[in-house]
C-alpha cells in the first residue's frame, strides 16, 4: 500500500519512513501542510499519516480541505495535543483514527493497519487466495505449509495483488501504489518483480496463481476465480 506521511519534525519523518518501508508500504515523505496537498492531488494513498502541527498549511487544515473535495483516503493524525476536546475536533475534521505523541511505533502500524482495511473490506489481518495466505500482523506469508520469505518490495506487491485478487492491474497502477512517488518508471522494474514473486510462490505448485493478461497487466487469481 501506499502511504503519504506529512510530519515536520524530520528526525521523526525519517524514522517513521524507515519502519513503514520496512513493513512493506510504499512511502512519500513530505513536511509541511501545503506539501501534502501537492502529493495528495497528483497521486493515489491508500492512507495518510498527518502531524497536525505543521508549517504553511497544519494538518486540520489539510484534512478539511481533502474532506471538502470529497477525497476519502483514510488519515491518521499525529498531535502532541492530548485533550478530549482537540481528538473530538479531529475527528469530527474528517480523520479515521488520532494517535498522541509519544507514541509506540508497533501501535502506530497496527493503527495502520486497521485503517486502510475498510477500503478493501478486509475484515481481519489474513488475506488468502487459494492455497496462499499473507498475515498482515504477523508479516507472513505462506503457501500450503510452506513459508515463505519475502523482501519488503515483493511483500509490498504481493499484498497489493491479493487485495485486489481476481482484478487486472496495469503496470502503471502497479507502480503508483507500491513504489514511491520519486519512482519514475520507465523500466520493467515490475515485471521483474513479478518474476521474483513468481519463482518464490508458483514454482513447482500445480495452480499457478499469478497471471499476465498480455496487454493489459497482471492479476492474481485461484484455479476457481474467473
Amino acid at each position: 500500500m501506499q502511504i503519504l506521511l506529512a510530519e515536520d519534525e524530520k528526525d521523526l519523518n525519517q524514522i517513521l519512513a524507515k519502519r513503514l518501508t520496512e513493513e512493506g508500504y510504499s512511502v512519500d515523505c513530505c513536511f509541511d501542510g501545503e506539501e501534502a496537498l501537492d502529493y495528495l492531488f497528483v497521486a493515489d494513498y491508500d492512507g495518510v499519516i498527518l502531524d497536525i502541527m505543521m508549517p504553511k498549511k497544519d494538518g486540520l487544515e489539510v484534512l478539511r480541505t481533502l474532506r471538502n473535495r470529497r477525497v476519502a483516503v483514510p488519515v491518521l493524525l499525529l498531535t502532541a495535543r492530548d485533550s478530549i476536546a482537540d481528538r473530538v475536533k479531529g475527528l469530527d475534521s474528517g480523520a479515521n483514527d488520532y494517535l498522541v505523541k509519544p507514541f509506540s511505533l508497533d501501535e502506530l502500524i497496527a493503527r495502520i493497519r486497521a485503517m486502510t482495511r475498510a477500503p478493501f473490506r478486509q475484515s481481519s489481518s489474513l488475506l488468502t487466495v487459494d492455497t496462499l495466505t499473507l498475515d498482515t500482523a504477523a508479516h507472513r506469508v505462506t503457501r500450503g505449509n510452506r513459508e515463505i520469505i519475502l523482501s519488503a518490495k515483493e511483500y509490498a506487491l504481493l499484498a497489493y495483488l491479493m487485495h485486489n485478487q481476481g482484478v487486472v492491474l496495469s503496470k502503471e497502477k502497479i507502480e503508483d501504489h507500491v513504489w514511491n512517488f520519486d519512482y519514475e518508471g520507465g523500466t520493467n522494474v515490475v515485471a521483474v518483480y513479478i518474476n521474483y514473486l513468481r519463482e518464490k510462490i508458483d514454482k513447482n505448485e500445480p495452480v499457478k496463481l499469478i497471471h499476465t493478461v498480455r496487454g493489459v497487466g497482471y492479476v492474481l487469481r485461484g484455479e476457481t476465480q474467473t
